[in-house]
Formats: structure tokens, C-alpha cells, sequence
């Protein structure tokens, strides 16, 4: 994008510094002003139709307790609870007219009779991966190529800005294990307490997932994005790996949430063989333990920082408005000539 936007990026910058405001006075906006006119190619860029869009999955690792505070059940009690119009991303969504579109990626129930949820079901939740791998080859490309569909059906409605969120106990499991396996850092430096484990039971999934580590030999597939999907993915990270690849595809912006949003990039970054970061931004510094790590290893710096760690999408959501404004001081601010101002001297 930047090799063939030089001059694009040129005239962007004197429009942005001829506002009537000192130079770089709105800071980050200033910034994201830029990036969206690059990744739309315009002078005048829009925001139509946000969306944000919540993948759930179900882990059978979840299913023993070794790793989550949280039974398993709790995924697809929480999916429901989106489809209420009761969770927090459905509070964000409603304030800042986002719209919200929940994919059952591979819940271990049957939502056959919810209209509202987009049906798009690999399997009853993974296999356990301390017993073998999660996931088949042929599952885990169904799983990419279900994410793309479903960000190109949002595309071919109009929207040009997307978040990703995520619902499954367990999932914050996977997400340390792919940020070890391609980042090289330690389990130990990757792992956090998820959904609320205590010491005890942290230093127990710390052990677990070395344990796992080792058994899939997850050192060796720091550059083979799919085996590594097989061996501990979930289908919700793996959809959302192929949402992001298909969204940049239809240079969209791109706003990356949480850690686990985070670590389902980092895949995604791993199967597009080259960066992605151009059309990101990123939402926030997620308290979950390794995402700031993780955000460092991308050198990417979020926007916010408000010490949560909820997952759902929720700090794409309060990101969004963000990046509305952006857009909007662009096109609609007054020039230092348009307002008859004196520039500084």
C-alpha cells in the first residue's frame, strides 16, 4: 500500500497539518486520518456500516477444568446472552450503532431456531489437545474459508470497517500457545489468568500448556500457521484468522481487540506471509498477561488502555468511535484558508 501512495500520503499530510489547529494537535487522529485515507486510497475517506462481528467456539480442554475458572457451558451461555441483547458488546454496539453479528464457529450446542446467529459450525467444539490434535486439515480450512465468506457477505453490504470479538472457555489457552509457538517467548510469559483463575490454578495451566507445548511440538511449527491451528487451535481463532485475511482483502480497516483477536492476527499475519499492520488498528492493551507482549512483538500500539480483559469485541467497539472522528475532523474540519485564520508564524 505505502510503494504505490506516496504522493496520496503527501496530499493527506498537508490536509491533515492545514486544519485549523497547531501541527499534530490531535495527535493519534491524526495518524488514523492518514492510515484510512492509504487503506481506502481517497482524500475523503468514509466509515460505512462498522460492524463488529463476535466468533464463538467451544475447546476440549475445556472440558477437564485444567485450564479455565469457568465450565465449559459458559460459552454457549454467553452466545445466548449476545443474542438477548444483554452482554456488554451488545451495550457498546447499541450506544455507537455498530452493527453486531455473532458466529457460531463451534459451539458444543445445537442452535437450530435462533435467526439471529450465523450458523457457520465446524464441529461440536475441538478435541482436547492434551490427548491429540484439535482440530483436522481439512476442518481447519473450512474454518479460514468460512471467516472470509462471512467478511466478504459484510463487505458486499456495504460495510468498510470491521472488528473481531470472541466467546470460548479456554480459548485464552490457545491464544498463549500460538503467541509461544510463533513468538518464541516462553509459556510462562505468555500465559495469563483468562476469565479469573487464581494463583493456584494459573500455576496449573502454566503446566498444562508447557506439557502441551512439548507434545505437539510446537517449537517446530513457529512458520506452519495450519499445523499449528490442528494442533491447538480454536475454531473461533481460526475463522477469525480467515475474517482478517478477507477483510484486508477488501481493504477494509481493521480494528484487532483483545488477546485473543490478537493472537488469531498474529496467525493470520503468519498465513498472508507478510504484514497486515497497514489496514490494523488496534483497540487496546487487553490486562490479560501476554497481550502487551504481544502488541510489542507486532509494534503495534493500541489506542486505548482501560484495564479490561473481557474479550466479545468489546474494545473494538470502543475504539470505533475513534475512528469515526478521524474521519470525520478530516472531511469536515475548516482549513486555516477556508476559516480566513492565520497560520503560525
Amino acid at each position: 500500500m505505502q510503494a504505490t501512495s506516496t504522493g496520496l500520503r503527501q496530499k493527506l499530510q498537508q490536509l491533515i497539518n492545514n486544519k485549523t489547529k497547531p501541527l499534530g494537535a490531535l495527535g493519534r487522529l491524526e495518524e488514523l486520518a492518514l492510515q484510512i485515507g492509504l487503506v481506502q486510497q481517497t482524500e475523503r475517506p468514509v466509515i460505512t456500516h462498522p460492524h463488529i462481528m463476535v466468533f464463538a467456539g467451544d475447546h476440549g480442554i475445556a472440558k477437564t477444568g485444567l485450564v479455565n475458572a469457568y465450565p465449559q457451558e459458559v460459552t454457549v451461555q454467553m452466545v445466548l446472552n449476545f443474542l438477548q441483547g444483554g452482554a456488554a458488546i451488545n451495550v457498546f454496539c447499541r450506544q455507537h450503532q455498530l452493527a453486531l453479528k455473532v458466529v457460531d464457529a463451534g459451539v458444543n450446542f445445537d442452535f437450530t431456531g435462533y435467526d439471529n446467529l450465523m450458523h457457520a459450525k465446524i464441529g461440536f467444539g475441538t478435541n482436547n489437545y492434551l490427548a491429540g490434535p484439535a482440530m483436522t486439515v481439512s476442518q481447519a480450512e473450512q474454518a479460514l474459508e468460512k471467516g472470509k465468506q462471512i467478511v466478504a457477505q459484510a463487505a458486499a453490504a456495504g460495510c468498510n470497517c470491521i472488528g473481531f470479538g470472541e466467546m470460548g472457555i479456554g480459548n485464552t489457552s490457545s491464544a498463549t500457545l500460538i503467541m509461544s509457538a510463533i513468538t518464541g517467548l516462553p509459556v510462562a510469559a505468555c500465559a495469563g489468568r483468562g476469565a479469573g483463575l487464581n494463583d493456584e490454578q494459573l500455576v496449573r495451566k502454566i503446566s498444562i500448556l508447557e506439557e502441551v507445548y512439548h507434545k505437539h511440538r510446537l517449537d517446530q511449527l513457529q512458520h506452519e500457521p495450519i499445523a499449528l491451528l490442528c494442533a491447538i487451535g480454536g475454531f473461533e481463532i481460526v475463522m477469525m484468522a480467515g475474517a482478517y485475511l478477507q477483510a484486508v482483502c477488501q481493504r477494509m480497516m481493521v480494528v484487532v481487540d483483545g488477546f485473543i483477536a490478537t493472537a488469531a492476527f498474529l496467525i493470520a499475519t503468519e498465513l498472508h506471509g507478510s504484514s497486515l499492520l497497514d489496514y490494523c488498528v488496534f483497540a487496546h492493551t487487553s490486562n490479560e498477561y501476554g497481550h502487551e507482549k504481544l502488541l510489542h512483538y507486532l509494534n503495534a500500539r493500541p489506542l486505548l488502555h482501560l484495564g479490561m480483559r473481557l474479550g466479545e469485541g468489546t474494545g473494538a467497539a470502543l475504539a470505533m468511535p475513534l475512528i469515526q472522528s478521524a474521519v470525520h475532523f478530516l472531511n469536515e474540519m475548516a482549513s486555516f484558508d477556508s476559516a480566513g485564520v492565520s497560520k503560525a508564524l
